[in-house]
């Protein structure tokens, strides 16, 4: 749950398709100011190969980003937190007892 929330987070950041949109472009750049050396033919299936190797490299980036997501950090957040909710439990009823036992002295005493 916390790595598709942070991986959904990193998708909509948009930052992906920044990089995507910078590469087709700079390519389309490349082959306006190289026109002289490429046919249209070859323009279009250059554009379009730099874009999908791009898009794959993003994929890439992506799962290696969700690989290298660190959980310890979280599990012990939670381990911390279960425990601290334990204790507080046993505290609280500790001192249920210690009142019972202090009712029951006293009307014992009577």
């Amino acid at each position: 749950m916390v790595v598709e929330r942070f991986s959904q987070n990193l998708i909509n950041s948009g930052i992906f398709r920044l990089y995507i949109a910078t590469g087709f472009f700079a390519t389309l750049i490349f082959f306006v100011i190289n026109a002289d050396l490429f046919t249209p033919l070859e323009m279009i299936f250059g554009i379009m190969g730099v874009t999908i190797v791009l898009k794959g490299i993003t994929n890439m980036m992506l799962s290696l980003l969700i690989l290298l997501f660190n959980l310890d950090n979280k599990r012990d957040e939670l381990k911390f937190k279960y425990n601290e909710d334990k204790i507080d439990a046993m505290l609280a009823e500790l001192s249920v007892h210690e009142a019972q036992n202090q009712v029951d002295k006293k009307t014992s005493d009577k």
